[in-house]
This record gives C-alpha cells, structure tokens and sequence, in this order.
C-alpha cells in the first residue's frame, strides 16, 4: 500500500510538471513569440520546488521530473519537424500515468529493483528474466487505467537469429478470418471484443447512472477499463503467438500494405476491423522479422489480389465483400476469395524479392464480354520494413 501511495505521488508530480511545463512554453510564445526549451524549464522546475504550492514536488525523485521536462521537447522537436500534432496536457483520467528513471535514480540486482526515494525494493512479478549479462539502462513505472502497474526495463540486447529454412508464405488478412495462409491454412478470427461486448455494455450502464465524482462512479470507470484491459491482453496474446509463430516458420513473408485508417472510415465494419488489430498484427512482424533474420515483403494495396486468378492470371471483375468463393471465368479454376488473394500476394512478394522494387509484372485479362483483351498493369510491391 505503501509502494501504491509513493507510486500515485510521483506519477501526479510527473503529469503536474509535464502541463506546468507545457502551459509556460505555449504562453510564452503566444505573447512574447518567445521559444523556450528544455534549459529554461528545468530552471522553472527548480523554482515551482521552492514554492509552497508546489512545495510537494521536492517529495519525489527529480529524475522522473526531469524526465518528463525532455519527453515535452521531444514532443515539441516532433511537432516542428510536421512529424507529429502540438503536445497536449496530460489528463489525470485519459492519459496513461508513467514516471522514467535513468540509471542514476534505480538499482537492480538479484532480481530486485529499488527507485529513488522508496524504502523497498518494488513488489514485482517479472514476466522473464534479464538476458545473462544485461544492465537496464532506464525503467519506466507505468499504471494504466485498469489500475495495474508494469515494470518494463530498457535494455540494449540482440535477439539471436533464427536458423534459415526455405519456407516462404503470403498473408491475407480478414475479418472471417483473421488471417489466411498461402498454404490453405486459416487462421479463425478470435473475436475477442465480441465476446465481452454484453458485459462490457452492463458495466457502461451501470457507469452512467452513477454520479459525477463520486467514489461510485471511480469503481464503475474501473470496472469499465478492466473489462477493456481484458480485450486488449487477449487480442495482444493471442497476435504475438501467431506472429511469433509464422516468423519462425518462414524466411519469407508477404503481406498486404492495408490502410487502416481509411477502413475505420466504414462505420459497418470498424468496430470489427478494430477488434482483428491489422496494424498491430504488422507492427509485429515488422519488429520481429528485424530480429530474428526473416525479410517481410509488403505488397501495395492496389494490388489486385483478390480477384486475380492465381492459376491462369485473368483478372476478373470487382466483386462485393459477401462473394467469398468465385471461379475464373477464363480457366475454369474455383477459387476461395481468401486463399486465392494470400497466393498472389506470395506470387508479388516473391517477384519483388527476386527483381527488386519497381517490379510491374503484366497480366491479361478479358473483359467480361470477351470483346478484346488488355493488359492491367498493377502498382509495385515495397521490399522490407517500412521506415517509422
């Protein structure tokens, strides 16, 4: 109980510097068109210490304060360079709570880590052990709104790579299913915000009848964030053990470069598209093909996979979402929508990976009346880890 009380005070200390910080550097640009950085808001921090107001943020450790007053210049470098939007204050409900500790302001040893101004070491169930000799540079606390606290370690460690094999494999992603394999393998989508939707409703109804700022209202705002928490671990799971899986299964893996962002823009199908977390399911391929050796191909979006015949090549017309088994026209062959799309995409990937970017391979295709014949010309696939 201790450690939880030290804890909420360093993370109120933290968001209270962060938006003392970030209200001094807004004013003093809109008034003055004066740009202050990182040096001027340290020395701001030393007064507000001497302040009787603010008098309790000399309680805590200043690493964390300090820390905080360089993420706000990070945020400010960000925003500069038109690579990310204006900070904004830090909300002692919607923001995630967080204090950082360099390695001056922590000690780990044996398995127990000790921070700054805190009498014990932290209560902590490690998930895994450090790699044999690693150091943790930085540790950042962190309490999400659920009200668990995590304990990541930063450290500087190179994941062995995997032993090659000569498998490659295409990746179609979906909502049927949530993946589907160039093997023919499908992988079914979990649906893991479905099946806690009921109770998710009963506990944000039960939210909205309770009164604002009340103590009934904060068990029932935790109640509500438990049960997301809850769909995102599953989710979270369930994604890094088929990632996991399909990195070491493969040297190759291709995928769909989908846009996300304007999918959502449905308002039929995002909560799903939501729920199926592609970009998660990318992100961690990207991260984990760098790791361990594997390459990742992305295929443009404007590729036609799912209504090119992977036997023949005829492109077939467009087709609806609800089609999901068609049959080429030109060849006869009878494809599954899905199944049919991770082929090609495998077929583009491999071709990008052999000949390099700027690939256009021609296909023919008839039209549906079979007057004449033409050639479509698809966009190229992108070779490797999109930079971030």
């Amino acid at each position: 109980m201790g450690q939880a009380s030290e804890l909420s005070r360093t993370f109120g200390s933290v968001r209270k510097v962060y938006n003392l910080a970030l209200a001094a550097r807004s004013e003093a640009w809109s008034v003055r068109r004066e740009r202050v950085g990182y040096g001027q808001t340290s020395a701001m921090l030393t007064a507000w210490k001497q302040t009787e107001e603010l008098a309790y943020l000399a309680e805590v450790s200043s690493v964390p304060l300090q820390q905080a007053l360089r993420h706000l210049q990070a945020a400010f470098v960000g925003f500069w360079a038109k690579r990310s939007k204006y900070p904004r204050f830090k909300s002692k409900r919607k923001s995630r709570a967080s204090a950082e500790y360099t390695r001056s302001a922590f000690r780990y040893a044996d398995g127990r880590l000790k921070l700054a101004k805190m009498a014990e070491p932290l209560d902590v169930v490690w998930s895994r052990p450090l790699p044999v000799g690693v150091e943790p540079s930085t540790v950042t606390v962190s309490r999400d709104r659920a009200g668990r606290c995590f304990v990541p370690l930063l450290c500087e460690d190179t994941p062995a790579p995997m032993p090659v094999t000569a498998d490659t494999v295409g990746i179609d992603a979906g909502l049927t299913a949530l993946v589907t394999l160039s093997t023919g393998e499908k992988i079914a989508n979990p649906k893991h915000e479905r099946k806690d939707r009921e109770r998710l409703a009963r506990a944000q109804r039960a939210l909205s009848r309770k009164e604002e700022g009340s103590k009934n209202r904060a068990r029932a705002r935790a109640r509500v964030a438990r049960i997301h928490a809850r769909v995102a671990d599953r989710r979270r799971d369930h994604l890094h053990k088929l990632t996991t899986r399909l990195v070491r299964e493969n040297q190759t893996l291709v995928i769909e470069d989908l846009s996300v962002r304007n999918m959502v823009k449905n308002h039929k199908l995002a909560r799903a598209i939501s729920d199926v977390a592609w970009r998660e399911l990318r992100t961690m391929l990207e991260y984990k093909a760098a790791w361990y050796g594997r390459r990742l191909v992305t295929v443009s979006r404007w590729f036609p996979s799912t209504h090119l015949c992977s036997a023949c090549g005829a492109l077939a017309p467009k087709m609806s979402l609800n089609v999901r088994e068609w049959t080429c026209e030109s060849c006869g062959t009878a494809h599954d929508r899905d199944g049919n799309a991770a082929v090609n995409l495998l077929a583009a990937g491999l071709a990008v990976a052999a000949c390099g970017t700027g690939v256009r391979p021609q296909r023919e295709s008839s039209s549906r009346s079979g007057r004449s014949v033409v050639k479509q010309e698809t966009p190229p696939a992108r070779m490797g880890i999109p930079s971030r």
